[in-house]
Order: C-alpha cells, then sequence, then structure tokens
C-alpha cells in the first residue's frame, strides 16, 4: 500500500493510483538481503491489466506484505518481465524465476562490485565516503540506476552509484557499469574495472572539463568586452 503525497507531481500521483487500485494491477515483491553496502532491498514487479503495463521498481530495505513505501521512495528501473511466451501458468511461473533470478543476482553482483569500490574510492580522494540511499541524486547520470544505493563523497561531491541499460529480463541480466558524477560531468566504466584506473581517468575526464569550460568562459567575456567597445 502506498503512503498519499499530493504534492510530489502528477507522475508520482498516477503511480501513487496505479498501486493502489487492486481492482487492476498485481504486484509481487522479491526481497534481496545480505548485501554488503545496501544491507536489502526489495523489487517490486507491478502489472496493471488495463494500462497493459508491466513494470519493475526497486526500494530500499526489506518490504513485505502490508508494507507502505511512498512513491519517491521507488526507483524505476527499466528492466521489466517478459513472460509472453509462456504457453500456461506453469511456465509462466517458470519464466519468473528465471527472470527475477538473472534481476537479483545483477543487484548482488553490482553490490558487491560497490562494496570494492568503498575502501579505495577513499583512499584514492583523501577524504571520508558516505552511503546514500536516495532515489533522486544531485547529479545527472548519463544511464539508468540499477540500485538505490551510492557511495557519495560530501567533500568533493563525487558520486559512484552502478547502473544499468534497458532490456527485458528474458534477455538475461541487464548491462551494467559503474558511474562516476562530479557536478555536470559523468562517466560510466565497465563494473569489473579496477577503481583506481576509474578514479584517476576521471579525475582528468573533470580537470579537462574545468579546461575548456574556463577557455569558454574567458573568450566569451572577451567577445563581450569588444560588443562594448563598440558603443
Amino acid at each position: 500500500m502506498m503512503e498519499e503525497h499530493s504534492d510530489h507531481g502528477n507522475s508520482e500521483e498516477l503511480l501513487r493510483r496505479a498501486l493502489l487500485d487492486d481492482a487492476s494491477s498485481v504486484a509481487v515483491s522479491l526481497k534481496v538481503s545480505g548485501l554488503p553496502v545496501s544491507d536489502s532491498v526489495t523489487v517490486i514487479f507491478h502489472g496493471r491489466r488495463d494500462l497493459g503495463t508491466l513494470q519493475t521498481y526497486v526500494a530500499q530495505g526489506s518490504l513485505g506484505t502490508g508494507s507502505k513505501v511512498a512513491p519517491r521512495d521507488l526507483l524505476r528501473l527499466p528492466c521489466e518481465l517478459d513472460l509472453a511466451d509462456a504457453e500456461d501458468r506453469a511456465e509462466a511461473e517458470r519464466l519468473y524465476v528465471e527472470q527475477a533470478g538473472a534481476l537479483r543476482d545483477a543487484l548482488v553482483g553490482a553490490d558487491i562490485v560497490l562494496g570494492v569500490w568503498r575502501e579505495p574510492l577513499a583512499e584514492l580522494i583523501g577524504a571520508e565516503v558516505a552511503i546514500d540511499h536516495s532515489v533522486e541524486l544531485s547529479v545527472r547520470l548519463p544511464a539508468h540506476r540499477l540500485l538505490p544505493t551510492a557511495l557519495v563523497a560530501p567533500e568533493t561531491h563525487l558520486v559512484v552509484t552502478p547502473v544499468c541499460g534497458a532490456r527485458t529480463l528474458a534477455e538475461g541480466r541487464p548491462p551494467m557499469g559503474i558511474a562516476c558524477a562530479q557536478h555536470d560531468v559523468a562517466r560510466v566504466y565497465p563494473l569489473a574495472d579496477d577503481p583506481e584506473r576509474c578514479v584517476e581517468d576521471f579525475r582528468e575526464v573533470v580537470a579537462e572539463h574545468a579546461r575548456l569550460l574556463s577557455a569558454r568562459l574567458d573568450h566569451q567575456e572577451a567577445s563581450v568586452e569588444r560588443f562594448l567597445e563598440l558603443q
């Protein structure tokens, strides 16, 4: 059951109404526990017969039947179940187990990698690293988030979080990566890549971005000065 939060916009209101409409919707949850960084998350598969939609969400924590969760606490994943090829209910159950298992394995793998990053990231940047379970982050990412979990360095505003590509779960685990983002700069690295190499590369990307931005601002300022001289 969803808590009512009418002040969060039309999209959240539609989501709230969708998940409350028991007559035309079904929700199935999958708890994933024992994660090294996230501790536990709950996957929610939500289907609407009247809208013809089957969507996937993930929320922080271990949620059971009757648990309340606000729309702002649900992370939408672009990884849908695909049970269309099932000839009967038994086949649909088998496909569900396979596909839900693929997503569970993806979540476990991504969280393990995030755990691997945690200590070396703090050493490389020389600052404390916090864990952020917010659905909305302060930076824009070039790919979809896979977990409502991120490593955040408050002093440098660096964010590291697992991301994924859109695909149906019938195709297996979604393509995954680890995203580094800071201010308006972001880059995705292979999930199995070395954290130190990724951080050093990202530092170079940020430095180059800062250099280009400074040059562009200087150029713009010079242009304005020349324009004012015309007056």
